[in-house]
C-alpha cells in the first residue's frame, strides 16, 4: 500500500482526462517537481547542479515552459535526486508522458502557431476563467468567421487565400473552447470603438455584433464595454488576456500581446497589478446588462439594413 498525499491525488484526474492539455501538464509536472524541490530544501541552483543542469533548464522545466515536455529522463533524475516516494513518481511520469499528447492546435503549420502563440492557445484550453480587454478588436474567442477574415486579411494584406482561411479555421477552432461542458468563464471587456470600426463591410458587423448579443447571454460569459463617453477609463495601451487556472498551485499569467511576439507574466506582483487595472476598468464600464442594451442599440442604429 502507499500513502497517497492531498498533491497527488488531486493530480490523479487528470490522467483520464479525455482530452489532451499539454500546456497545462506540462504546467503541473513543473509546479509539482518545484514543490518536491523546495520540500527536500534544495535551492534550485543546488538541485540543477547536483544532476547536470544549468540553472535556466531547471528553471524553465519548472515553468512548464517550451512547445515540447521536459524528457522523461530529466524528470526521472531530478525525482531520484529527491527521493520521490514510488506512487507520486509513477504519477508524475504519467502526466508527463500525456504532456507530450499534441493538442488540437498542435497540428497547425508552425507559421501559423508560433511557440509564444501555441503556448496562449494552451493555456486557454487550460484556464478555468478567462478575462481580457480589447481596444481595437473583438476578443479572438468571441469573433464570427467573416469577421476573423476581416481581421486576418487587415493584418495579413499579402497573405494567400489558403493561409487566409487556415488563420480562420483555427480562431474558430479556439472558440469551441466556450461551447465545451467544462467552458472557462470568460470575462471580457471591450471599448466602444471597436462596435464602430467597420471591418469587412457592415454586413459583417452586423452579423458580429449580433453574435456579441447571443454570447453575452451566456451564463458563463460576461461582456462589458467602456463607453466613449468615459474619458479618463484606466484603458491599458495594448490587450491583455489575463488566465486563471484552478486550485493546483498554479500561478496566474498575464498574456500581453506584441505585433510579431507577446510577453507572459507570472510574477505575483506584476499579475496582481493587471488584475487590479482590469477590476477598475470593469467598474468603470457599463454593467453586464447595459453593455447589452448598448450592442443592441448599435445593430439597430448603425447597422440596420445592412
Amino acid at each position: 500500500m502507499h500513502c497517497e498525499s492531498p498533491r497527488i491525488s488531486r493530480l490523479e484526474p487528470y490522467l483520464s482526462s479525455t482530452e489532451p492539455a499539454p500546456t497545462l501538464l506540462k504546467m503541473l509536472v513543473g509546479v509539482q517537481l518545484a514543490g518536491i524541490r523546495e520540500g527536500v530544501g534544495l535551492a534550485q541552483e543546488q538541485a540543477a547542479r547536483a544532476v547536470g543542469f544549468s540553472p535556466a533548464k531547471l528553471s524553465r522545466i519548472e515553468a512548464g515552459k517550451g512547445r515540447r515536455p521536459p524528457t522523461e529522463g530529466d524528470v526521472r533524475a531530478l525525482l531520484e535526486l529527491y527521493k520521490t516516494e514510488d506512487h507520486e513518481t509513477s504519477v508524475l511520469l504519467q502526466l508527463l508522458r500525456r504532456a507530450g499528447e499534441p493538442g488540437w492546435w498542435q497540428r497547425f503549420d508552425k507559421r501559423l502557431m508560433p511557440e509564444w502563440f501555441d503556448r496562449l492557445v494552451g493555456l486557454q484550453e487550460a484556464a478555468q476563467a478567462i478575462r481580457t480587454f480589447e481596444i481595437q478588436y473583438v476578443p479572438g474567442l468571441l469573433q464570427t468567421p467573416a469577421y476573423t477574415r476581416a481581421v486576418v486579411e487587415r493584418g495579413l494584406p499579402t497573405a494567400s487565400a489558403r493561409e487566409v482561411e487556415r488563420r480562420v479555421e483555427l480562431r474558430m477552432q479556439r472558440a469551441e473552447l466556450l461551447r465545451r461542458a467544462d467552458a472557462p468563464q470568460l470575462w471580457a471587456v471591450i471599448d466602444e470603438s471597436v462596435l464602430l470600426r467597420i471591418l469587412g463591410s457592415r454586413d459583417v458587423m452586423r452579423g458580429q455584433l449580433e453574435h456579441l448579443v447571443t454570447m453575452a447571454q451566456l451564463p458563463h460569459v460576461t461582456l462589458q464595454i467602456v463607453p466613449l463617453d468615459v474619458t479618463n477609463a484606466s484603458a491599458p495601451a495594448i490587450p491583455v488576456t489575463y488566465l486563471r487556472f484552478g486550485g493546483l498551485d498554479l500561478p496566474d499569467i498575464v498574456y500581453l500581446e506584441h505585433i510579431r511576439s507577446a510577453t507572459f507574466l507570472e510574477d505575483r506582483d506584476e499579475t496582481e497589478e493587471y488584475r487590479v487595472i482590469l477590476d477598475r476598468l470593469a467598474d468603470e464600464a457599463l454593467n453586464p446588462r447595459e453593455s447589452l442594451a448598448l450592442l443592441r442599440n448599435t445593430v439597430e442604429r448603425r447597422y440596420a439594413g445592412a
